[in-house]
């Protein structure tokens, strides 16, 4: 089995935003060249996330982000951190930090409207993203 590790930088330009990166992470499992596996995508961010959703039509990312205001707002009654985010600690938490892709074939395995995205809460920030591929 190999075993492929990569960082890559992510800048966000709001406060909340969905970026693409499947792209990005597409070229790292051409690179690794490893053609049957999995890739982990990770965020080592308390208010970022990882997520797969549709990147066909970009109402749906504006959609998710909505709700997810809606829900958890940013001024809340009632947070006790200092820090103002706490809106963005919660959502980083209910989308998760990290997902898992097959790799059939040398490539990525995803549904036809789907794509990998870096979640931002708490921007706009410069970030990383850990990537690891692991397969034959």
């Amino acid at each position: 089995m190999k075993v492929f590790n990569e960082v890559f930088g992510v800048s966000s330009q709001k406060r909340c935003e969905m970026i693409d990166i499947t792209g990005r992470v597409a070229e790292l499992v051409r690179q690794a060249e490893i053609t049957a596996g999995e890739a982990t995508v990770y965020c080592p961010h308390t208010t970022a996330a990882i997520t797969i959703n549709e990147n066909a039509d970009p109402s749906v990312t504006h959609d998710v982000l909505l709700t997810l205001e809606e829900l958890i707002p940013q001024r809340r009654r009632g947070y006790r951190h200092s820090e103002g985010n706490s809106d963005a600690h919660t959502k980083s938490s209910l989308v998760g930090t990290s997902t898992q892709i097959l790799i059939r074939d040398g490539q990525v395995v995803l549904g036809t409207w789907q794509g990998i995205y870096f979640c931002e809460f708490d921007g706009p920030r410069s970030r990383k993203v850990i990537v690891q591929i692991r397969g034959q």
